[in-house]
C-alpha cells in the first residue's frame, strides 16, 4: 500500500515538474495584463494580435519553408551520399562514415561560426540562402546515418539480376533497391525537418537582416521581456504537438488489423484513418508549407534590391507605427533589426558581412567607428529636419563627432538608480545602495560592460572614462563582492521585472523609469549624489551601406517634430528634437525630471568615451572575470 502511495506521489511529482512551466505559460496567455506578476482578466487579444503580427507570422513561414526545403535536398543528397559510401570497400567506407559522423558530433555553435566565417570569406551576403545552405549542411549526416543501416540489408544480387534481365539501372534502382531503402530514406526526410525546425544556434550565426526562423524571433523577444505575444505562440507551438502525438498513437496499426478479426464498418474505419494519414494530413502539410513558401517569395521580392532601408536598431527603440507611416509615404521598403548592447552591435559592424543602412550607436561608440573607418559622411542636404535638433544636442555631440559629420542625435537620457518605494527602508540617492546586504537577491544590474564599471567607477569616486589600471582593478573588486547580492544582470528586463516588483532596485535607463512609474506609481527613479552617465544615441551610415539616399531619407524621416513626439509616447525616451518635444501633450511628461532633468543634475554626469581598442580589451576581460566568479 505505502509502495503504490509512493509511485502514485513521484508519478504526479514528475507530471507537475514537467508540466506547471507549460500551464503557467498557457494561462498568461490569457492574461489581459502584461505583467506576469499580476493577472487582469480573461482574454484572447494576444492570440488576435499574434496572427496580426506581421514579424512573427513572417518567422513561420521561413521556418516551415527553410525545414521543408534543407529537408527535401539534404534527403536528396544524403541518399545519394549513402549509395556511394556503401559503395566503397569496408575500410574506406568506415573512414567516410567517421568523417560523416563529425558534424553530428560536433558543438553547433562552432558549426554556426564555421559556416558564417566561411560566408564571409566568401563574400555570401548573409540571408535566407545562407541558411537554407547551413541547414542542408547540418543535416545530410543525419539522413545518410539513417539510409545506411537500411541499405545494409539490401541484397545486390537482385539490383543485378534486374540489369540481367534488361532493366536500366535508374529502373532497376526505383524497382529494386529504392523501396527497400524507403523507410530509411523517410526516417531520414523527418529527422532532418525537425533538426531544422528545432535549430537555433547556426541559424542565429548564418541569418541577415529581416530573416528570422521562430527560433530566432523569440530568443530576440524574449532578449527584450517576453511579450504576451510569445505565450500565444509557445501555446499554440505545444498544442500542435500534442495534438499529432494524441493523432500518432492512436492512428490503426495495419499490422495489428491483420492478427485480429474485424467488422465491416471497423475495416472501413480503418481504412478511412490510414487514408487521412497517408494521404490527407501529408497533402494538407504540403499544401501549408507550398502557400507559406509562396508568401514568403512574394514578400522577398518585394524587399529585394534598391526599394529598401535596413535598419539596424535597439530593441524597443523605435514605434512600429512609424515605420509604417515612413513605408507609405515613400515607398522604400524597412527591414528592421535589433540589437542588445553596442558590444553586440560592433562586431557585425566591423565585419561587413551584412551592409546595414541606418544604425543607432551609443556615444562612445560612434567615436569608435569613427576612429576605425566604419562610418560614412552623411549629406546633410538630404536632412532638411536636422533644422530641429537642440543646439545643445548637436553641441553635446562634438564629443564624439567633433565635426557633426557622422551622426544625427536621436534619443538621450542618464542612467540612474529605479527603485521600489515600498521595498526599501529610507529614500535613495547614492550607488552605495547597491552592495547594501539588506537588499540581496533583489538588486538589478545592467548587463552592460561600460554601465556596470561605470556605477562602480562612479560610487569610488572616478571618472566612468578612467583607464587607470589601479581604479579599474578597484571597481572589478567592488563588482564582484557586490555580485552575490545581485539577483540578475539584465537589459530590458529590469523594466518587467521591477513594474512587476519583482526586485527592490535597478540600474535603469531614464526612458524606462517613465515607462515603469506609469506602469506602477510605488516606483521612484533617482541620479545618484555621486553622479552618472548622460548618453546620447544616435542615427550614423556604416561605410558599407548599400542604400544611402534612402538611409538619409530615413533619418529625415526620424527628425519630423511630429514622429519625434510619437516616438517620445511609444518608448518614453528623451528627445532631443526641441520642436517634438513642444508637440508633447501632457505637461507633466514635456517638464518631466527625469526626461528632461536640470543642468545642475546633469553637470554631475559624464558621457562616455572611446577608451581605444587596447582599454576597450582591457574592460571587456575584467567583465568576463566579474560575471565567471
Amino acid at each position: 500500500m505505502i509502495k503504490k502511495t509512493l509511485q502514485r506521489f513521484y508519478l504526479i511529482f514528475i507530471v507537475v515538474l514537467l508540466y506547471a512551466p507549460i500551464i503557467t505559460l498557457m494561462a498568461l496567455s490569457f492574461n489581459s495584463s502584461k505583467s506576469r506578476a499580476k493577472w487582469g482578466g480573461f482574454t484572447t487579444q494576444w492570440y488576435t494580435q499574434l496572427f496580426q503580427d506581421d514579424q512573427i507570422m513572417t518567422a513561420l513561414y521561413t521556418t516551415l519553408e527553410i525545414a521543408l526545403l534543407s529537408a527535401l535536398i539534404a534527403t536528396l543528397l544524403g541518399t545519394a551520399g549513402a549509395i556511394g559510401i556503401h559503395a566503397f570497400r569496408r575500410k574506406y567506407r568506415t573512414l567516410m562514415m567517421g568523417i560523416t559522423n563529425i558534424p553530428m558530433l560536433n558543438a553547433d555553435i562552432v558549426t554556426g561560426i564555421s559556416l558564417m566565417l566561411l560566408f564571409i570569406a566568401f563574400r555570401f551576403s548573409l540571408g535566407f540562402s545562407t541558411i537554407l545552405v547551413a541547414h542542408i549542411t547540418f543535416n545530410i549526416p543525419y539522413v545518410i546515418l539513417s539510409v545506411m543501416p537500411r541499405l545494409k540489408q539490401t541484397n545486390i544480387n537482385t539490383y543485378e539480376a534486374a540489369l540481367d534481365l534488361g532493366a536500366s539501372p535508374f529502373y532497376a534502382f526505383f524497382k529494386v533497391v529504392f523501396p527497400d531503402i524507403l523507410p530509411g530514406v523517410s526516417s531520414g526526410f523527418l529527422l532532418a525537418f525537425t533538426m531544422s525546425l528545432d535549430d537555433f544556434v547556426i541559424t542565429h550565426f548564418t541569418k541577415g537582416p529581416g530573416v528570422d526562423t521562430l527560433s530566432t524571433k523569440i530568443y530576440s523577444e524574449v532578449r527584450k521581456g517576453i511579450r504576451p505575444e510569445i505565450y500565444a505562440l509557445s501555446t499554440i507551438m505545444f498544442l500542435s504537438v500534442l495534438l499529432l502525438l494524441v493523432l500518432v498513437n492512436i492512428a490503426p496499426d495495419e499490422k495489428e488489423d491483420r492478427k485480429k478479426i474485424l467488422s465491416a464498418a471497423t475495416v472501413r474505419r480503418h481504412k478511412i484513418s490510414r487514408f487521412l494519414f497517408r494521404k490527407v494530413v501529408p497533402a494538407v502539410m504540403i499544401v501549408i508549407v507550398t502557400v507559406s513558401g509562396i508568401f514568403y517569395s512574394l514578400k522577398s521580392d518585394r524587399m529585394d534590391g534598391d526599394n529598401q532601408v535596413i535598419v539596424y536598431n535597439w530593441g524597443e527603440y523605435l514605434d512600429p507605427d512609424a515605420i509604417e507611416m515612413f513605408e507609405e509615404e515613400t515607398g522604400i521598403n524597412v527591414v528592421y533589426e535589433e540589437f542588445e548592447t553596442n558590444e553586440i552591435m560592433y562586431p557585425k559592424i566591423q565585419s561587413g558581412a551584412i551592409a546595414y543602412d541606418v544604425v543607432c550607436p551609443s556615444d562612445y561608440m560612434i567615436e569608435r567607428m569613427i576612429e576605425n573607418d566604419l562610418l560614412a559622411e552623411i549629406n546633410f542636404d538630404n536632412i532638411p529636419n536636422i533644422k530641429n535638433i537642440g543646439d545643445v544636442y548637436m553641441e553635446q555631440s562634438r564629443q564624439f563627432d567633433p565635426n557633426n559629420k557622422y551622426s544625427v542625435p536621436y534619443l538621450w537620457g542618464t542612467v540612474g538608480i529605479l527603485y521600489n518605494k515600498k521595498m526599501v527602508d529610507e529614500p535613495i540617492d547614492s550607488w552605495s545602495v547597491l552592495w547594501d546586504e539588506k537588499y540581496k537577491d533583489s538588486i538589478l544590474m545592467q548587463d552592460s560592460v561600460r554601465d556596470a564599471f561605470g556605477v562602480a567607477l562612479k560610487y569610488l569616486g572616478y571618472s566612468l572614462n578612467s583607464t587607470d589600471l589601479d581604479e579599474l582593478t578597484a571597481a572589478q573588486k567592488l563588482l564582484i563582492e557586490q555580485k552575490p547580492l545581485v539577483q540578475a544582470y539584465v537589459v530590458d528586463q529590469v523594466r518587467d521585472k521591477m513594474i512587476g516588483n519583482e526586485a527592490a532596485i535597478g540600474v535603469i535607463y531614464s526612458g524606462e523609469a517613465i515607462y515603469t512609474q506609469l506602469e506602477n506609481p510605488d516606483l521612484e527613479y533617482v541620479i545618484p549624489k555621486e553622479g552618472s552617465n548622460i548618453w546620447i544615441d544616435s542615427l550614423v551610415i556604416p561605410k558599407n551601406a548599400k542604400h544611402k539616399e534612402n538611409a538619409e531619407a530615413f533619418i529625415n524621416f526620424i527628425c519630423r517634430p511630429e514622429i519625434a513626439k510619437m516616438n517620445f509616447d511609444y518608448i518614453t525616451y528623451s528627445i532631443p528634437n526641441d520642436a517634438g518635444r513642444k508637440l508633447i501633450e501632457e505637461p507633466a511628461l514635456r517638464n518631466s525630471k527625469i526626461a528632461f532633468p536640470d543642468t545642475k543634475e546633469l553637470e554631475r554626469c559624464e558621457t562616455f568615451k572611446f577608451l581605444g581598442d587596447e582599454n576597450d580589451a582591457i574592460y571587456n576581460e575584467m567583465w568576463r572575470e566579474v560575471k565567471s566568479k
